[in-house]
């Protein structure tokens, strides 16, 4: 009988844990109408406006792509587009007054139906994990 390779258990437990985010967010965007893709774009643009193309590059996602999901939230009232303020040939996406509360709000959600897994955990636990998280993350933007 062989140990199982740490390195193994571990990455098992990531895809694990990303598997059950991942499905409180599906269950989310569905009961609001959103893909998960969708839910990422907002996650994105809560404290930001990005390009297009930026935003679309981040994504992983062609740029017609990218315009058609920002086409489909706009017609909703939940992003807008508009020339960048410090160059005007450059055109951002941002969300709206009605997308930052939707935002918040599926962000609430998200938090309640997570607690009780991180309810599970002391607040030393929570510190600890976050720091060990925050390298594997890479700097936010």
């Amino acid at each position: 009988m062989t140990a199982e390779d740490p390195g193994d258990v571990l990455v098992d437990a990531l895809v694990r844990c990303t598997f059950q985010v991942t499905g409180v967010l599906t269950r989310i965007g569905a009961a609001n109408d959103l893909s998960l893709t969708q839910l990422r774009v907002f996650g994105i643009l809560r404290d930001r406006r990005l390009r297009v193309t930026d935003l679309a590059a981040y994504l992983g996602l062609d740029k017609s792509t990218m315009s058609g999901l920002i086409d489909r939230a706009e017609r909703r009232g939940l992003l807008a587009r508009e020339k960048s303020p410090s160059d005007g040939r450059v055109v951002e996406v941002y969300l709206t007054p009605v997308g930052h509360d939707l935002t918040r709000r599926l962000y609430a959600e998200l938090r309640a139906a997570l607690a009780p897994a991180l309810d599970r955990l002391s607040p030393g636990q929570r510190e600890q994990l976050l720091g060990l998280l925050e390298p594997l993350l890479g700097p936010a933007g």
